[in-house]
């Protein structure tokens, strides 16, 4: 079998296993505080039910309604702030899931709007990747040949640690800033920043949702959409080095299968010769 079909086969089993660990730890981790929760909301349920005498249905009416009106206390979600906001989210394919449309031309929109705006937000980011890489690369070199190094070259390794730092330091000051405006702990907000420059957009913390952010603080919503995109490029900029990287491993063992095959059909036109 060939080297790329057995590297291909190892990725898969690699991958599933990885899943197969990454859901026994999240088990272990948080499914007895999931119930511990739950079993805290049905007593405050009950507690609550039985203190005000309503009923069931009632209290799922007053639940309904709490769950409904979440995001409006953020302030208006659909106005030019907060729908640009919205179609960041939708272009880098982030999906907070803070807001969503209700109308019929809203979902349609959503759909054709990601459609044409997903790829043309890839293209982006996958250019100016390419330029934080060209620039990284430019940097290096200077730094070794002032520091007279034998060889100036940039390497692949190199560049893989300037980016990973650079986006390591984007992260963190992100976090400190988010920290401050979001009333979040650094740490909260270190997992914030990094679940959404890698487009995961959990949903579970989202920025500019207090005190009517989006329409009262224009200096925080720029600077978080600016965070957002700058961001994803030097995170973009980070992991197409380390797929380029595996790309390139497979690419020349597919060249050295090549070389093989032709080596050895010489030898046998000679041999036949």
């Amino acid at each position: 079998m060939k080297k790329q079909n057995v590297r291909t086969i190892s990725l898969i089993v690699c991958t599933f296993t990885y899943l197969l660990v990454g859901a026994a730890v999240f088990d272990a981790l948080e499914s007895e505080t999931e119930k511990k929760r739950w079993d805290a909301l049905q007593a405050v349920e009950r507690m609550v039910i039985k203190r005000y005498n309503i009923t069931e249905e009632d209290f799922k009416v007053m639940e309904t309604v709490v769950l409904k009106s979440e995001p409006h206390k953020a302030g208006q979600q659909w106005k030019f702030t907060g729908a640009f906001y919205y179609a960041t989210t939708v272009l880098t394919t982030i999906g907070y899931g803070h807001s969503t449309p209700t109308t019929i031309g809203g979902k349609l929109f959503t759909m054709c709007y990601a459609f044409v705006g997903i790829p043309l937000g890839l293209v982006m980011f996958q250019s100016i990747g390419e330029r934080v890489n060209r620039l990284s690369s430019y940097v290096i070199k200077t730094v070794k040949t002032s520091l007279h190094c034998h060889n100036t070259s940039a390497s692949e390794v190199n560049l893989i640690c300037v980016v990973t730092t650079l986006s390591s330091l984007t992260i963190a000051g992100g976090a400190a800033a988010f920290s401050k405006f979001e009333g979040w702990s650094y740490f909260d907000s270190v997992y914030y920043c990094f679940i959404t420059l890698t487009t995961i957009g959990f949903g579970d913390m989202v920025a500019l949702q207090k005190d009517n952010a989006l329409n009262r603080k224009p200096e925080y919503v720029m600077f978080a959409l600016i965070f957002i995109l700058f961001g994803l490029a030097i995170v973009a900029a980070s992991l197409n080095l380390l797929v380029l990287r595996f790309v390139t491993m497979n690419t020349e063992d597919e060249r050295r299968d090549e070389a093989q095959a032709m080596q050895a059909l010489q030898v046998a036109v000679r041999l036949e010769g």
